[in-house]
């Protein structure tokens, strides 16, 4: 039988969102537990630097923003665990977290899960990934100094990507699927000016080329003039996007293109059930409107649980 534990708040994601939530909720008083696989970090972790995030001039990398966060909810007293939440039901007028080895019934959650990057879905990417085929230049970016590397996508995620790779490598190649760049208008004004960086516009990859020594380059495909060609490359970094983690939230709170639908208190379909940050069904995913999701979902949790505490 599965360990049965009791808390009054479960925050499912250790990104900025959910530190960021087990922060104020800590100040609310509430008793809870962060449950994060692997401990804090999510996609912000990965970020090379972050410009926009107020307080911070020169800017600051992801790894260590996640670090100040981390550090500071655990000076507020938040609770981490590793654990991966497989299914969320109804236990009365509560929810029940199964997570395995261990069940955990709580009055709210706060679902701060994030997103994962999206996958091209094309022959050679599954085979080769970790032989050349990344999602994260700041993972695996020193692996190719001196090589050529081809990112694709055009939007702020790719041009950061490449501008970070434009330092490592000899040559970047940006394969992207229009004729201008959806990224900020200060990264691409950037990216435009960097000798080492190549657009190839209008474009799309059809598969990633290698054997089981790695990646050799990549069959391309231009949309306009139909022209098929391949370009040699040492790596492939895939920067289109990114898909919300909620394959586990299926059919129990509304859900639109697989993120998560909120009011603006971040009160799900279900009630006593939040979201904040990039899993929630939002115009604009950033560090700065994760945290500010947070604050609001924590405060609405604790409007949440009180209720119920003066009903006993």
């Amino acid at each position: 039988m599965p360990e049965v534990r009791e808390h009054e708040l479960v925050i499912v994601g250790g990104g900025a969102a959910g530190l960021t939530a087990g922060m104020y909720a800590m100040r609310y008083g509430l008793e809870l537990v962060l449950l994060a696989i692997g401990g804090p970090g999510g996609q912000t972790a990965t970020a090379t630097i972050i410009e926009n995030f107020p307080g911070f001039p020169d800017g600051i990398t992801g790894a260590e923003l996640i670090m100040r966060l981390s550090q500071q909810a655990q000076n507020f007293g938040v609770t981490f665990e590793s654990a991966e939440v497989q299914r969320i039901e109804p236990a009365d007028s509560r929810w029940r977290l199964d997570c395995g080895s261990t069940q955990i019934v709580a009055n709210a959650v706060i679902l701060a899960v994030g997103a994962s990057p999206r996958r091209l879905n094309i022959p050679g990417e599954r085979d080769l990934f970790g032989k050349g085929v990344s999602y994260c230049a700041t993972c695996d970016g020193f692996f190719y100094r001196g090589k050529t590397v081809a990112v694709i996508g055009g939007g702020n995620t790719a041009v950061e990507e490449a501008l970070y790779l434009s330092d490592i490598a000899e040559k970047v190649y940006v394969v992207h699927r229009r004729d201008e760049l959806r990224a900020e208008l200060i990264l691409a004004e950037r990216a435009l000016k960097v000798a080492n960086l190549e657009f190839v516009w209008d474009t799309v990859p059809a598969q990633v080329l290698g054997d089981d020594s790695g990646v050799t380059g990549i069959a391309l495909h231009n949309k306009k003039t139909n022209e098929d060609s391949e370009i040699a490359v040492d790596g492939v970094f895939v920067a289109i996007g990114y898909a919300p983690n909620t394959g586990f939230l299926e059919g129990l709170v509304e859900l639109k293109d697989g993120f998560v639908v909120t009011d603006q208190r971040m009160r799900t379909s279900q009630p006593g059930i939040f979201a904040a940050g990039d899993v929630r069904d939002t115009p604009l995913r950033q560090v700065t409107t994760a945290v500010g999701d947070a604050a609001i979902a924590a405060d609405s949790a604790y409007r949440y649980v009180s209720e119920r505490r003066s009903e006993r």
